[in-house]
Order: structure tokens, then C-alpha cells, then sequence
């Protein structure tokens, strides 16, 4: 509900403009992409309550804190503008953006230990049940994908940003009591939460105690003889070194996360689904102006997305099926297939009538305007404003600037626009949610059967990291060519990378499968394990 709701909030606070919304999801992705393998290694260092419960309270404090200030700036902006030249209005955007970043990596970790870690060891030995259990957890998230967004829109339609703000901030109070007595119920109910694996640092650290003690039992040792007398060798004490390494440890961890990612034997998987994050083909702000220009209405819109969301489900009922019939490696070669196949669609869509696609535009050529020729940025005529914009159509009326041509309503489009290119790309979108989200589930059991109990937060926090570079990069490619006539490049360029993100998974099936990657009867043994491994196959039998 908040991930949803904060980017309106910031497009409200500021004005009817995207760049508060911008600049957010630029320190987001930012922020991960530095952060993540950090988060992941604190998730992997302490005691599995601990880190729910810690990253389950900062997020919700933080989503509480920050509703709060958002009312105030909302009631009192006016006085906020007229204070210190409006900076105090520019900090407390500075103190929102901030306090909603701490909100996401809280929300980052919390994700890191309950589904990457809490799941796999409920679900014990049992990969069948590990499966179910994946399913379930994504298909809850469908579910409030399309019921979270619904409640924020009709409090927002019929309230204000402000009762917007106070029932998002009641919420979360509520839901971190749930989620607490939840987590802690389920602690309770699987004592094996309670033992987990030493880190290599503990180790290490348990081998230099050891050390120490045996050193502190030999009275000669540190001692050397010379010419027959005792003579003390200087060694550097314990705490200069711990220092030091303290102070150097952010870096340390990052480098040997990132290090650790690259020696996984999930390392093509998960690369390759950090390529599917290099797309323009998601239901986000990108693909829902771009559906605007199109003509294409808010109400539309909500229902493709509830189509999409449908799909996903049903994307999620397709990994456990084709789990159990073909095996875990093989649904990602199926998934992966099914996707590419439907975002073709899409590639079709281009060059179908009305395609803004224009080859004769450069795609540059407004963001070369803004910069080297100085042109102003589009502003709607006085005369043309609007006193008071609902809420609900704030997204629409940024969407339709651009239609503006020669005075004409920025709502109405002066040509008709054939449906049969916009359609067409929709329908491979939402058709490519069965096979992307059994694609997303596939990786994510690969990566948490195969990487060690103790490295299990830092690899996959490095693989949020991952996700969020490329998604970064998509967001870059946006703003480097933002008018319509060059979607249709960004759409080539988005399917390619999704090509690319399947090979590299096609890649890691054959070194794992062998020659046994297109017999789905055949036995699918672990990765990296030997053929004495059981098989999804032996289980499904077996059960």
C-alpha cells in the first residue's frame, strides 16, 4: 500500500510534477544497489528473530513517521513556503524522501529474511512444500497488488492526500502488531529457527579465541631467545587490528559479496533474471503514459492491470505444475520460452497501425533540446489551468501535456488513434506474466536450495542489488529518450534483454543438466550436487 502510495503523495506535494517522484526512486535503486550485499550480511550475522523483528518495526515506524510529516507538509505548506524562503519546506522533502528510503531497505531486509530464509527453513528438506510455499508467498502479493492500490484510490477520490496519509499511517500501526504476533507464532511453532549456521567471519573469529587461549597456556610463547636471554617481541595488539578492519568492513563486505555472488553455481540464473528488469514492459508510471498517449483511460488501465495481476497468479500455479512434471530447472527453460513467445506480441506492436514509432525522430532529441539548446521546459498557458486538479487525475493530465498541439485540450487527442498497436502490446504483456512469474519463483528456489545457510542473506542481497541496477539502467534509457516516436526502440531494446537474460539461464541449464536438458521425464539432479541427490522426479512419485 505505501510502495503505491508515496509516489502519488510526491507528486502531489510537489506541484503536479514527477520530479520529487524521480528523485525518490533514483535514491531508492541507489541505495540497494550500494547497500544490499550490507543488509544481507546483517541479516546473515544475527539471530533470525532479531532481524524480523528489528527490520519489521524500522519499516513500519518509519512508513508511520513519514505519513505524519506528509499531513503536516499537506495542512501547512503554505506557511512552510513563506518560512526561510521555503527551505524549510525544502528540508522536510529532504526528511520524506529520506525516511521512506530507510522504509524500502527495512522493507529490503525483511523481504532477505522471510522469504529467502524463514521459508526455506519451514519448509525443511521438502522442496515440494518449499515450492508451495513460494507460490503462495507471490501469490499473496498478487492479491494485494490489486486490492492495495484499490482501497488508496477510493480514499483518495472521495477524502484528501491528507485522510490518504492518516489511514496509511493507522494501517501500518495495526499491521505491525499483526505481523509481529505472526512472526513470533511462527517462530514458536519451528524450532529449527532458532539454530542457525556460523558465518565464515564467526569462524574465523572462534579460530583466533582458540589461538589465544592456546598461546596464553605456553609461558614461552611470543618470547624469542637470544644470546641466551629473554627478549619480548612487539606483535600489534588485537583492538588496532579490529579497528582498522571495523572501519574497512562496509567495503569488505561489499566486495566479498559481490565476489561471492559471482562464484555461485546460480550466478547465470540469477544474472539472468536481473535482465528482466531491464524492460519497459511492466505495468509502472513508464508503460502507463505511454498507454495514455495512446488513449487509453484510467479505467482501462485498471482493468489490464487486474488482468495482469490474474495472470501472474496463474503464472505461480504454472511453476508448481510444471515443477513437479519437468523439474526445477527445466520450468525456467519453459517459463523462459513461454515469456520471449508472448512479448513477441509486443515486437509486432511497433510496426502495427498506430505505432508512434518514427524513425526520422531522433530518439535524443528532447533531452538535446533541454540541454543544449536551451529550450523551456513545456508549461501549461494560464488561461488553460486547470484551479484544482482531483487527485485521481493527476497522472493522466501529465500524460496528455505532450498531445498539446496548437492550443488544442491536452485531454483529447486531435487524430484518432488506432487501438490495433497499443493492444497488441498489451496483450503481450499481460500474457508474458504467466511465464515471467514462474520464470521470477523458478530462480528464486534455485538460489535458495543452493547457496549455504550462511551466505544466504549477502547472495541474495546482492541479487536485490542486481535487480535493481538493471532497473536503474531501464529508468536511465527513459529520461535519455522520453518522447513516444521512440518507445517502440525502447520496446526492440526491452526484448533483448529479456532474449539475453534467457540465454544466460539457458546457459546455466546445460552446465547443470548436461545433455538431459530436454528429457522433462528424466531425472533432475541438485545443482552442484552428485547423481546421488534425490529428484523432484522421485519426489513426485514418492508422495
Amino acid at each position: 500500500m505505501w510502495h503505491f502510495a508515496v509516489s502519488l503523495f510526491l507528486v502531489e506535494l510537489y506541484g503536479n510534477s514527477l520530479l520529487l517522484t524521480a528523485v525518490y526512486g533514483l535514491v531508492v535503486a541507489g541505495s540497494v544497489l550500494l547497500l544490499g550485499a550490507i543488509i544481507g550480511d546483517w541479516v546473515d550475522k544475527n539471530p533470525r528473530l532479531k532481524v524480523a523483528q528489528s527490520s519489521l518495526i524500522v519499516q513500519n515506524a518509519c512508513v508511520i513517521l513519514c505519513g505524519v510529516l506528509l499531513m503536516m507538509v499537506f495542512l501547512f505548506k503554505a506557511e512552510l513556503v513563506a518560512l526561510y524562503q521555503g527551505w524549510l519546506l525544502t528540508l522536510c522533502y529532504i526528511l520524506v524522501i529520506t525516511i521512506a528510503n530507510i522504509a524500502n531497505l527495512a522493507s529490503t531486509a525483511t523481504g532477505i529474511t522471510i522469504q529467502r530464509d524463514w521459508v526455506v527453513v519451514v519448509a525443511g528438506d521438502n522442496r515440494s512444500k518449499l515450492a508451495d510455499m513460494n507460490a503462495t508467498i507471490r501469490r499473496i502479493d498478487q492479491l494485494t497488488n490489486i486490492l492495495a492500490p484499490m482501497a488508496v484510490g477510493q480514499i483518495m477520490t472521495f477524502g484528501s492526500p491528507v485522510i490518504g496519509c492518516g489511514f496509511i499511517s493507522g494501517w501500518n500501526l495495526v499491521s505491525m502488531c499483526l505481523e509481529y504476533l505472526l512472526l513470533w507464532n511462527v517462530y514458536q511453532k519451528t524450532p529449527a529457527l532458532a539454530h542457525k549456521a556460523s558465518s565464515k567471519i564467526e569462524e574465523s573469529e572462534l579460530k583466533q579465541l582458540n589461538n589465544l587461549k592456546e598461546s596464553e597456556s605456553k609461558p614461552n610463547e611470543g618470547v624469542k631467545l637470544i644470546d641466551g636471554k629473554d627478549v619480548s617481541v612487539f606483535e600489534p595488539s588485537q583492538e588496532e587490528v579490529s579497528c582498522c578492519s571495523r572501519m574497512a568492513e562496509p567495503v569488505t563486505t561489499f566486495r566479498d559479496g559481490w565476489v561471492a555472488y559471482y562464484n555461485q553455481p546460480v550466478f547465470l540464473a540469477g544474472l539472468g533474471l536481473a535482465f528482466l528488469y531491464m524492460t519497459v514492459l511492466g505495468f509502472d508510471c513508464i508503460t502507463t503514459g505511454y498507454a495514455y498517449t495512446q488513449g487509453l483511460s484510467g479505467s482501462t488501465l485498471s482493468l489490464l492491470m487486474g488482468a495482469s495481476a490474474i495472470t501472474g497468479i496463474m503464472g505461480t500455479v504454472a511453476f508448481t505444475w510444471l515443477r513437479r512434471r519437468c523439474g526445477l530447472v527445466r520450468t525456467g527453460i519453459i517459463s523462459g520460452i513461454a515469456q520471449f513467445a508472448c512479448l513477441l506480441l509486443c515486437v509486432i506492436s511497433v510496426f502495427m497501425p498506430g505505432s508512434p514509432l518514427d524513425l526520422s525522430v531522433s530518439p535524443f532529441a528532447d533531452i538535446s533540446a533541454r540541454l543544449f539548446e536551451s529550450s523551456p521546459l513545456p508549461t501549461m498557458a494560464p488561461e488553460a489551468a486547470i484551479p484544482e486538479v482531483p487527485f485521481t487525475t493527476i497522472m493522466p493530465v501529465l500524460a496528455n501535456e505532450s498531445l498539446s498541439v496548437n492550443g488544442t485540450d491536452p485531454g483529447m487527442t486531435p487524430d484518432f488513434v488506432p487501438l490495433v498497436s497499443v493492444s497488441l502490446l498489451f496483450a503481450g504483456v499481460i500474457a508474458a506474466r504467466i511465464g515471467l512469474w514462474s520464470f521470477d519463483l523458478t530462480v528464486t528456489q534455485l538460489i535458495q536450495e543452493n547457496v549455504v545457510e550462511s551466505e544466504r542473506g549477502i547472495i541474495n542481497g546482492v541479487q536485490n542489488s542486481m535487480n535493481y541496477l538493471l532497473d536503474l539502467l531501464h529508468f536511465i534509457m527513459v529520461i535519455l529518450a522520453p518522447n513516444p516516436e521512440a518507445f517502440g526502440l525502447l520496446v526492440l531494446i526491452s526484448v533483448s534483454f529479456v532474449a539475453m537474460g534467457h540465454i544466460m539461464y539457458f546457459r546455466f541449464a546445460q552446465k547443470t543438466l548436461g545433455s538431459s536438458v530436454f528429457r522433462c521425464c528424466s531425472r533432475e539432479p541438485r545443482v552442484g550436487a552428485d547423481d546421488s541427490a534425490p529428484s523432484d522426479a522421485s519426489e513426485a512419485l514418492s508422495a
